[in-house]
Protein backbone atom coordinates (compact mmCIF):
# COMPACT_ATOMS: atom_id res chain seq x y z
CA UNK A 1 0.00 0.00 0.00
CA UNK A 2 0.79 3.61 0.00
CA UNK A 3 1.50 5.52 2.73
CA UNK A 4 0.00 8.98 3.41
CA UNK A 5 1.17 11.67 5.94
CA UNK A 6 -0.46 14.89 6.66
CA UNK A 7 1.33 18.48 6.75
CA UNK A 8 0.33 21.55 6.92
CA UNK A 9 -1.74 23.20 4.25
CA UNK A 10 -0.69 26.71 4.71
CA UNK A 11 2.79 26.12 6.80
CA UNK A 12 3.76 28.86 9.08
CA UNK A 13 7.42 28.21 7.74
CA UNK A 14 5.93 29.63 4.46
CA UNK A 15 7.55 27.14 2.66
CA UNK A 16 11.09 27.12 4.03
CA UNK A 17 11.08 23.63 4.93
CA UNK A 18 11.24 23.81 8.53
CA UNK A 19 7.63 21.83 9.30
CA UNK A 20 8.41 18.23 10.57
CA UNK A 21 6.61 16.86 7.32
CA UNK A 22 9.88 17.38 5.92
CA UNK A 23 11.74 15.10 8.34
CA UNK A 24 9.51 12.22 6.65
CA UNK A 25 9.37 13.27 3.10
CA UNK A 26 13.16 13.43 2.55
CA UNK A 27 13.24 9.53 4.02
CA UNK A 28 10.44 8.63 1.65
CA UNK A 29 12.34 10.11 -1.04
CA UNK A 30 15.85 8.73 0.15
CA UNK A 31 14.23 5.07 -0.02
CA UNK A 32 12.13 5.59 -3.49
CA UNK A 33 9.39 5.27 -1.47
CA UNK A 34 5.91 6.73 -3.03
CA UNK A 35 3.94 8.07 -0.43
CA UNK A 36 0.37 10.40 -0.74
CA UNK A 37 0.05 13.46 1.75
CA UNK A 38 -2.89 14.91 3.41
CA UNK A 39 -3.52 18.64 3.17
CA UNK A 40 -5.20 19.90 6.53
CA UNK A 41 -5.86 23.24 8.11
CA UNK A 42 -5.38 24.05 11.62
CA UNK A 43 -8.97 23.87 12.43
CA UNK A 44 -8.74 20.13 11.23
CA UNK A 45 -5.48 18.92 12.89
CA UNK A 46 -7.95 19.77 16.08
CA UNK A 47 -11.12 17.69 14.58
CA UNK A 48 -11.62 14.28 15.95
CA UNK A 49 -10.90 12.57 12.68
CA UNK A 50 -7.24 13.69 13.07
CA UNK A 51 -6.94 13.73 17.13
CA UNK A 52 -7.69 9.70 15.88
CA UNK A 53 -4.14 9.64 14.41
CA UNK A 54 -2.20 12.10 16.81
CA UNK A 55 -4.34 12.90 19.77
CA UNK A 56 -1.79 15.94 20.26
CA UNK A 57 -3.60 17.15 16.69
CA UNK A 58 0.13 17.90 14.76
CA UNK A 59 1.52 17.17 12.14
CA UNK A 60 2.86 14.78 10.65
CA UNK A 61 0.98 11.57 11.12
CA UNK A 62 1.89 8.18 8.77
CA UNK A 63 -0.76 5.75 8.05
CA UNK A 64 0.43 2.51 5.92
CA UNK A 65 -2.02 -0.10 5.97
CA UNK A 66 -3.39 -0.51 9.33
CA UNK A 67 -0.32 1.08 11.42
CA UNK A 68 -0.65 4.52 12.10
CA UNK A 69 1.67 6.90 13.58
CA UNK A 70 2.71 9.85 15.05
CA UNK A 71 5.97 11.92 16.24
CA UNK A 72 8.83 12.31 13.10
CA UNK A 73 11.62 10.78 14.72
CA UNK A 74 8.90 7.65 15.06
CA UNK A 75 7.88 8.09 10.98
CA UNK A 76 11.87 8.20 10.20
CA UNK A 77 12.95 5.10 12.61
CA UNK A 78 9.90 2.90 10.99
CA UNK A 79 10.98 3.82 7.46
CA UNK A 80 14.32 3.32 7.78
CA UNK A 81 13.46 0.02 9.55
CA UNK A 82 12.20 -1.38 6.37
CA UNK A 83 14.87 0.21 3.96
CA UNK A 84 18.71 -0.59 4.33
CA UNK A 85 19.37 2.99 2.97
CA UNK A 86 18.91 4.23 6.00
CA UNK A 87 20.10 2.50 8.49
CA UNK A 88 23.47 0.35 8.57
CA UNK A 89 23.23 -3.60 8.53
CA UNK A 90 26.03 -4.37 11.16
CA UNK A 91 23.63 -4.53 14.22
CA UNK A 92 26.13 -1.87 16.42
CA UNK A 93 26.28 0.68 13.77
CA UNK A 94 22.68 0.51 13.53
CA UNK A 95 22.29 1.04 17.04
CA UNK A 96 24.63 4.16 17.04
CA UNK A 97 22.78 5.36 14.21
CA UNK A 98 19.11 5.44 15.81
CA UNK A 99 21.69 6.78 18.55
CA UNK A 100 21.86 9.75 16.97
CA UNK A 101 18.32 10.22 15.71
CA UNK A 102 17.45 10.19 19.44
CA UNK A 103 20.36 12.96 19.97
CA UNK A 104 19.15 15.00 17.15
CA UNK A 105 15.59 15.45 18.94
CA UNK A 106 16.50 14.94 22.16
CA UNK A 107 19.72 16.77 22.89
CA UNK A 108 20.37 19.18 20.40
CA UNK A 109 16.31 20.00 19.23
CA UNK A 110 15.18 21.76 22.31
CA UNK A 111 17.76 24.64 22.90
CA UNK A 112 17.07 25.38 19.26
CA UNK A 113 13.36 25.09 19.19
CA UNK A 114 13.15 27.23 22.61
CA UNK A 115 15.53 30.51 21.17
CA UNK A 116 13.22 30.22 17.65
CA UNK A 117 10.38 30.54 20.12
CA UNK A 118 11.78 33.27 21.78
CA UNK A 119 12.41 35.21 18.30
CA UNK A 120 8.67 34.54 17.28
CA UNK A 121 6.56 34.97 20.87
CA UNK A 122 8.39 37.35 23.01
CA UNK A 123 10.55 39.58 20.97
CA UNK A 124 9.08 42.34 22.26
CA UNK A 125 9.44 42.24 25.84
CA UNK A 126 11.26 43.94 28.19
CA UNK A 127 13.24 40.34 28.95
CA UNK A 128 14.17 39.50 25.34
CA UNK A 129 17.39 41.02 25.01
CA UNK A 130 18.88 39.59 28.16
CA UNK A 131 17.31 36.11 27.36
CA UNK A 132 18.55 35.93 23.59
CA UNK A 133 21.92 35.15 24.92
CA UNK A 134 21.25 33.02 27.00
CA UNK A 135 19.67 30.95 24.99
CA UNK A 136 22.28 31.33 22.12
CA UNK A 137 24.84 30.04 24.86
CA UNK A 138 23.09 27.32 25.31
CA UNK A 139 22.79 25.99 21.57
CA UNK A 140 26.78 26.90 21.67
CA UNK A 141 27.18 24.27 23.85
CA UNK A 142 25.81 21.67 22.17
CA UNK A 143 27.25 23.09 18.76
CA UNK A 144 30.52 23.15 20.14
CA UNK A 145 30.11 18.85 21.32
CA UNK A 146 28.40 17.97 17.89
CA UNK A 147 31.35 19.94 15.82
CA UNK A 148 34.03 18.36 18.23
CA UNK A 149 32.62 14.99 17.05
CA UNK A 150 31.78 15.31 13.62
CA UNK A 151 35.59 16.73 12.80
CA UNK A 152 36.42 16.97 9.02
CA UNK A 153 34.09 14.24 8.45
CA UNK A 154 30.98 13.99 6.08
CA UNK A 155 28.53 12.16 8.12
CA UNK A 156 28.34 11.60 11.97
CA UNK A 157 29.53 7.68 11.83
CA UNK A 158 30.39 6.64 8.43
CA UNK A 159 27.74 6.69 5.45
CA UNK A 160 24.79 8.75 5.80
CA UNK A 161 21.84 7.42 7.61
CA UNK A 162 18.72 8.60 9.47
CA UNK A 163 20.88 9.61 12.02
CA UNK A 164 22.57 12.63 9.88
CA UNK A 165 18.86 12.72 8.38
CA UNK A 166 17.44 13.73 11.58
CA UNK A 167 20.43 15.74 12.65
CA UNK A 168 20.54 17.57 9.53
CA UNK A 169 16.55 18.78 9.76
CA UNK A 170 17.83 19.52 13.50
CA UNK A 171 20.61 22.09 12.54
CA UNK A 172 18.24 24.00 9.74
CA UNK A 173 16.81 25.15 11.78
CA UNK A 174 19.14 27.91 12.88
CA UNK A 175 19.05 29.11 9.10
CA UNK A 176 19.30 32.95 9.59
CA UNK A 177 20.52 32.97 13.13
CA UNK A 178 24.04 33.21 12.53
CA UNK A 179 24.94 30.41 15.16
CA UNK A 180 25.32 27.37 12.34
CA UNK A 181 27.90 29.76 10.35
CA UNK A 182 30.46 30.06 13.39
CA UNK A 183 30.64 26.18 12.97
CA UNK A 184 31.99 26.10 9.07
CA UNK A 185 32.46 21.99 9.51
CA UNK A 186 28.63 21.69 10.84
CA UNK A 187 27.14 24.56 8.07
CA UNK A 188 29.19 22.35 5.39
CA UNK A 189 27.50 18.97 7.01
CA UNK A 190 23.84 20.66 6.36
CA UNK A 191 24.65 21.79 3.12
CA UNK A 192 25.60 17.86 2.17
CA UNK A 193 22.54 17.27 3.41
CA UNK A 194 20.65 19.46 1.84
CA UNK A 195 22.49 18.65 -1.76
CA UNK A 196 21.20 15.20 -1.72
CA UNK A 197 18.84 14.62 -4.64
CA UNK A 198 16.32 13.27 -2.04
CA UNK A 199 16.16 16.43 0.21
CA UNK A 200 15.70 18.39 -3.07
CA UNK A 201 13.12 16.49 -4.05
CA UNK A 202 11.01 16.58 -0.66
CA UNK A 203 11.54 20.18 -0.18
CA UNK A 204 10.47 21.01 -3.70
CA UNK A 205 7.17 18.79 -2.50
CA UNK A 206 6.35 20.75 0.67
CA UNK A 207 7.25 24.22 -0.99
CA UNK A 208 4.66 23.45 -3.26
CA UNK A 209 2.48 23.54 -1.53
CA UNK A 210 3.48 26.86 0.07
CA UNK A 211 3.11 28.38 -3.42
CA UNK A 212 -0.04 26.78 -4.07
CA UNK A 213 -1.57 28.21 -1.39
Amino acid sequence: MTPVITAFAKSPDRGRGLARDMRVRWALEEVEKPYEVRLLSFDAMKQPAHLALNPFGQIPTYEDGDLVLFESGAIVLRIAEQHARLLPEDANARARAIMWMFAALSTVEPPIVERSMAVILERGEPWYEQRMPILEKNIRQRLDRLSHHLGDADWLDGRFSAGDLMMVMVLFRLEGSGLLEEYPNLAAYVARGQARPAFRRAFDAQRQVFLRS
